[in-house]
């Protein structure tokens, strides 16, 4: 037992864990892809992988940038190729940006090189997270609530065609939701490979 009283048997077990493939964590702007993707990762003891800032790096631009120069259709195409360089590297865990999943191709190649993972949050829970920031090129407008409503009802049904779902709740920390994400692969043998 952890000093928190938490069951640390789910940590260790994590760590002797093999991943044969990539887990892509898709989901909304604040669904915590960035964070539980870090936390995922040192827990399976594998690479993070994050295709934003790997774009960033890229194009010595941050993303608002990018967007603002070039505009979203030039990011999206940069988006997928990196999408698919990531996926050619080692088998680890890949952040992508909410509007990764919503091109056919990019989920074909997560389907055929990865498993795809929802974190999925309520708006509600998402609008929390995102309102005070003023990096989300698609929220600087107006009235950044009803943009947001309208892309969390319009990518709600595509990132719904994920592999698997895991939840998100307020009460929840990254580490736990790390854990959600371990006990969903666990069900994916042709993913992650538990070393007992």
């Amino acid at each position: 037992m952890a000093a928190d009283g938490r069951d640390t048997r789910v940590s260790i077990r994590a760590m002797q864990a093999r991943l044969k493939k990539t887990v892509v964590l898709v989901g909304m702007m604040g669904a915590g892809k960035t964070a539980v993707g870090k936390a995922l990762a040192a827990l399976l003891n594998a690479p993070f992988l994050d295709s934003d800032a790997e774009i960033e790096k890229a194009a010595n631009m941050t993303i608002p940038e990018i967007f603002a120069r070039d505009g979203e259709p030039f990011f999206r195409l940069k988006e997928a190729q990196v999408i698919d360089r990531l996926l050619e590297e080692e088998q680890g865990v890949l952040s992508t940006g909410g509007g990764a999943f919503m091109s056919d191709a990019n989920r074909a190649m997560i389907a055929k090189k990865g498993v795809a993972v929802w974190l999925n949050a309520d708006l509600p829970l998402l609008w929390s997270r995102v309102k005070h920031k003023d990096t989300r090129p698609l929220l600087r407008v107006p009235d950044p609530l009803a943009a947001l409503t309208r892309l969390y009802n319009e990518r709600v049904p595509v990132y719904a065609k994920a592999d698997l779902t895991v939840t998100s709740e307020p009460n929840l920390s990254i580490d736990d939701m790390a854990h959600r994400v371990i006990d969903a692969l666990r069900t994916r043998p042709d993913v992650m490979e538990v070393l007992e």
